[in-house]
C-alpha cells in the first residue's frame, strides 16, 4: 500500500508540474507571464531595458529550477515502477527524465535495463510495433545496447554498465566478441566479481578462446565464492577444457 501511495503521489506531483508548465510552452504566454507577475511590458531606456533584463533572469531561473524538479520527479517515479517491474512504465519515465539530464549516465543505465527487460516479455512491448516477434525483440535489444554504450560515453568507468552490456552481448544478442573488452574492462576494476567472471569465462568460450576461459574458472575456484559456484566453474571448466582437446 506504502508503495502505491508514493507512485500516486509522484504521479500527482508531475502532472502539478506539467499543469503548472503549460502555461509557459510558447514564448508569448512566457512573456505574457512575465509581464503581468514582473510589470514588464515595452521597455525602450536603457534604464528600463536594464530593469527588464534582470527581472526576465530571475524568471528565467525560476522557470529552470522547476523543470529541473520535474526532470527529478520523472526519475523517482520512474525508480518507483522499475522497482514494481513495470518496466514499460519505468522506461517511459527515464525516457522523459533524460529529456531534462541528457548528460546523466544513470538515466541511461536504467533505460538500458528496462529496454532489455521489455525485450523479454510481450506484455510490456508497444501495441503499435511492426515487424515479426523476433523483429519488435530485437529493436528492444538494440536500444538496451545504446543506451549502455551511451551510459559508458558519459562516464568510461561505469562498472554497472560495463557488467550491463556484457551480459546483454552475451546472452541475449550472442556477440560475446562484443562483450569481451567491456567484461575485462569491468573486472579490472571489480577483481574478485565472480558473477562477471562467469560472464567473461562464457565470452572466451563462446570465442573459442579456450585457455583463457580455463583461467577465469580457475580463478572463481581459487576465490571459493560459494560452494555452488565453485560446483559451477569446476563442471564449465570440464567442458571447455573437452572442447580445448577435441579439435
Amino acid at each position: 500500500m506504502k508503495k502505491s501511495l508514493s507512485i500516486v503521489f509522484f504521479v500527482s506531483a508531475i502532472m502539478m508540474s506539467m499543469t503548472l508548465l503549460s502555461c509557459g510552452d510558447t514564448y508569448k504566454s512566457i512573456k505574457r507571464m512575465q509581464q503581468m507577475e514582473e510589470g514588464v511590458s515595452s521597455p525602450t531606456t536603457k534604464e528600463e531595458l536594464k530593469e527588464a533584463i534582470e527581472k526576465y533572469d530571475r524568471r528565467a531561473i525560476d522557470l529552470v529550477t522547476t523543470q529541473a524538479q520535474e526532470g527529478i520527479w520523472w526519475k523517482i517515479l520512474g525508480t518507483r515502477y522499475l522497482d514494481e517491474e513495470m518496466y514499460s512504465q519505468a522506461y517511459e519515465c527515464f525516457q522523459k527524465a533524460v529529456s531534462y539530464y541528457p548528460d546523466n549516465a544513470n538515466l541511461y543505465f536504467y533505460l538500458a535495463v528496462c529496454a532489455g527487460y521489455i525485450a523479454n516479455s510481450t506484455i510490456d512491448w508497444n501495441v503499435d510495433a511492426q515487424g515479426t516477434t523476433q523483429e519488435i525483440k530485437l529493436r528492444y535489444l538494440r536500444v538496451s545496447e545504446e543506451s549502455y554504450q551511451r551510459a559508458l560515453a558519459i562516464d568510461p568507468k561505469y562498472y554497472r554498465a560495463m557488467y550491463g552490456i556484457g551480459v546483454l552481448y552475451v546472452f541475449a544478442l550472442e556477440e560475446s566478441d562484443k562483450a569481451i573488452p567491456y567484461l575485462e574492462n569491468f573486472l579490472s576494476v571489480q577483481t574478485k566479481d565472480t558473477d562477471g567472471m562467469f560472464v567473461l569465462a562464457r565470452a572466451y568460450y563462446d570465442t573459442m578462446l579456450y585457455e583463457k576461459a580455463i583461467a577465469v574458472y580457475d580463478r572463481i575456484i581459487e576465490l571459493k565464492p560459494s560452494a555452488q559456484k565453485v560446483a559451477d566453474a569446476e563442471a564449465n571448466k570440464k567442458i571447455v577444457t573437452d572442447a580445448l582437446y577435441s579439435n
